[in-house]
């Protein structure tokens, strides 16, 4: 099932997905003149950061809500609606950044030959995304409240790769990895419907067996399980797991 994005809900409630990956454009380290593709874009906010470099910045997203938003936040910078495992560019990148993005393209293969194909020679390809046990409580805690209530497992739609999985597909397709670290990141959500909003926002998919009657319900069970592990001074959290890697092209 695809997912559907809600570009008001995430500019308002899910704005640190931009803001804890400042230190990334740091690492990739933009030149002013340099021709840049940040894949995955959302709405923005880190192609403009990466402009501010004096790099040409072209963002990409499939999803017509973020492009969007973006080109309302950002009208100068260039902004298209493309699939990120069916990349079809005409420019030959500098480097290729990518934040929070490369999880929902399942096809790693065809997004990594994408990535291979527009990199120039020596061209970086600097990258966070969800990796190996990503998320995993919420997870859980998800597929036994709906087991408990007679509903089969819900199908994923994220790809979590552990290093040595996603390193060994860099080098296989020209890309030689130069550093690649899986950690954890406990993230604050806001508000007392923290949770709730997460899952609407990057997990609905995972509700899809479940009449919308019956949603409240299904949610309010899932909260209280997630209570004692993902409840903290009076805030929710999301156990995110990242996987941050840097590479070159041969």
């Amino acid at each position: 099932m695809t997912q559907t994005w809600n570009s008001e809900l995430y500019e308002s409630k899910h704005y640190y997905v931009s803001q804890l990956a400042t230190d990334l454009v740091t690492q990739l380290a933009p030149k002013p003149g340099e021709l840049i593709l940040d894949l995955g874009c959302g709405t923005g906010h880190l192609t403009a950061k990466i402009a501010e470099s004096g790099a040409t910045v072209i963002g990409c997203d499939n999803s017509g809500s973020m492009i969007a938003q973006a080109q309302a936040n950002y009208p100068q910078i260039e902004f298209k609606l493309e699939n990120g495992e069916q990349l079809s560019e005409t420019h030959v990148f500098d480097a290729i950044f990518s934040n929070a993005a490369l999880h929902w393209m399942t096809n790693a293969q065809a997004v990594v030959q994408g990535i291979q194909n527009a990199l120039k020679p020596g061209g970086r390809f600097v990258a966070e995304f969800g990796g190996k046990g990503n998320v995993q409580a919420i997870v859980t805690a998800v597929e036994e409240t709906l087991a408990a209530q007679g509903y089969s497992a819900p199908q994923k739609n994220w790809y979590f790769p552990t290093i040595s999985e996603y390193a060994s597909l860099l080098e296989n397709n020209g890309l030689e990895v130069r550093f690649a670290q899986l950690f954890n990141r406990p993230t604050v959500l806001e508000g007392e419907d923290g949770l709730r909003n997460w899952i609407a926002m990057f997990a609905s998919h995972l509700l899809s067996p479940v009449p919308l009657n019956e949603r409240e319900e299904l949610l309010n069970s899932i909260e209280t399980t997630l209570q004692t592990h993902l409840y903290q001074q009076n805030s929710w959290f999301a156990d995110y797991r990242r996987l941050r890697i840097e590479a070159i092209k041969n």
